[in-house]
């Protein structure tokens, strides 16, 4: 490997440990870099650095977030919620699993997946409080169902992916994609509901698997949240940390509140949206963006709020991102990493090598920066082999977000900062302990049912 293929490659990796510890969006890192590589290496000027500028993608964020933020600001959203929940009349035992899929249809609608943790995550942790029932189990939960429809063909996830593969010049089934994602996170969640409840029986503990079964304290307000992303607040409300827990009540739930003719509109134009987009094929972002703006006129005042909902921080990763690993690919520093790992031998391994390395970075980095920067590293390795290209872009997409309990992930931070009537340095340590064994748990499920059982039927 050359120099200018090196130098690029060393600042990718710097890019990654800048944005871990300290607080700049990696995006503008990459804009930064997109510019010195271009410009200096390449003698490109500005439209030839933008000329893979993801236009269509940014325009899918904005739209959606635009849209769902509307949505949730009219109470739309909680509405759905809580409807799901009526549905199983508030048994306590199934609502972990309303919370699951209620986080996985906003992410296949197009929700980005940290916009639905932060949606659902308040209700969620809300509703355990309130039962005694296991926070980290419900943030779990919450979090793998927001991963579980994080790929769907209308998904931000989804459409980038897509796009990655086929700028490539191979091809995926969007719908494989999405079954697959949905297919494992549903599996992570059942293994995490049976692991947890086997430990707590093992233990002979009611409502903790810390030690001790005294009930947590129903008076007592919650921690404050932690100043940042995986700094837990050293403060704590008294009782234990829950695991799981046996319901005192069967049922829990609040009257049906009237629906607004507000609220009946936004559920007409999310309706309207999926007929649109996975029906007649038009494009989420525009359909998004004018249904967002219909909303817009039943409350002109908020406009402002409105547009600074938008998710510009994921605007700026997903964009800058993408921009630099196209620079990246005109330097040839993919190219020769591909063939790197092609000389390995085993294409098996390398792929497990990369799902490993996709995995473990993204519990400390952004999962969509690295679903930009390792799934073209892939593609010379499939286009020379036999491996199925689904099940390996599958396993990277997956590895990459399954991680994200976390507490150095926007959604594990989320769980953190919501979480009620619990010890909260305890809880931070027990995240820890769970993000630490889907580390190194998914990435070798995902390439086992993905990548080596399709190999070999």
């Amino acid at each position: 490997m050359t120099s200018i293929e090196m130098l690029p490659l060393i600042a990718l990796v710097a890019m990654f440990v800048i944005a871990t510890f300290f607080p700049i969006n990696i995006g503008i890192l990459g804009f930064v870099g997109a510019f010195a590589v271009g410009y200096f290496a390449l003698g490109y000027d500005d439209k030839e650095i933008l000329q893979a500028f993801p236009s269509s993608i940014v325009l899918t964020i904005v739209g959606v977030t635009y849209f769902f933020g509307m949505a949730k600001r009219n109470g739309t959203i909680d509405l759905l919620v809580n409807s799901c929940i009526r549905a199983v009349h508030g048994r306590v035992t199934i609502v972990p699993w309303v919370f699951f899929f209620s986080a996985s249809v906003l992410t296949a609608l197009g929700t980005f997946s940290p916009a639905a943790v932060a949606l659902i995550t308040p209700a969620a942790m809300a509703f355990a409080a309130r039962t005694r029932m296991s926070p980290l189990v419900m943030g779990i939960m919450t979090i793998n169902g927001a991963h579980a429809g994080a790929f769907s063909p209308i998904s931000v996830s989804g459409v980038l992916v897509r796009d990655i593969v086929e700028n490539n010049g191979l091809t995926i089934s969007p719908w494989t994609l999405f079954l697959a994602s949905y297919g494992i996170n549903l599996l992570l969640s059942v293994l995490t509901v049976v692991g947890y409840g086997a430990l707590a029986k093992m233990r002979g503990l009611e409502f903790t698997a810390t030690g001790t079964n005294k009930p947590v304290p129903t008076s007592g307000s919650r921690d404050d949240a932690p100043s940042s992303l995986g700094t837990p607040s050293t403060g704590g409300a008294a009782g234990s940390t829950q695991v799981l827990a046996r319901p005192t009540s069967t049922t829990l739930v609040d009257a049906p509140a009237p629906v607004t003719r507000v609220q009946k509109l936004t559920l007409f134009l999310i309706g309207a949206l999926l007929v649109l987009v996975l029906v007649l094929h038009l494009p989420i972002s525009f359909i998004a963006i004018a249904a967002g703006a219909v909303l817009a006129f039943t409350d002109l005042k908020k406009q402002n709020e409105a547009i600074a909902g938008i998710s510009w921080s994921t605007v700026l990763l997903v964009a800058g991102m993408v921009t630099y690993i196209s620079i990246l690919e005109e330097v040839g520093t993919i190219d020769t990493l591909a063939h790197f790992a092609i000389t390995l031998g085993a294409p098996l391994l390398v792929a497990l090598v990369l799902c490993y390395v996709i995995g473990l970075t993204s519990a400390f980095a952004s999962s969509t920066a690295l679903l930009a920067a390792v799934i073209p590293m892939a593609m010379p390795l499939l286009g020379s082999s036999t491996l199925p290209v689904i099940g390996v872009v599958a396993a990277l997409a997956i590895s990459a977000t399954v991680v994200d309990v976390s507490p150095f992930s926007t959604n594990g931070a989320l769980v953190l900062a919501n979480a009620q009537n619990i010890e909260r340095p305890r809880f931070y340590r027990q995240l820890i302990v769970n993000a630490g064994i889907v580390v190194a748990v998914a990435p070798a499920l995902c390439w086992l049912i993905l990548v080596v059982v399709p190999g070999f039927i």
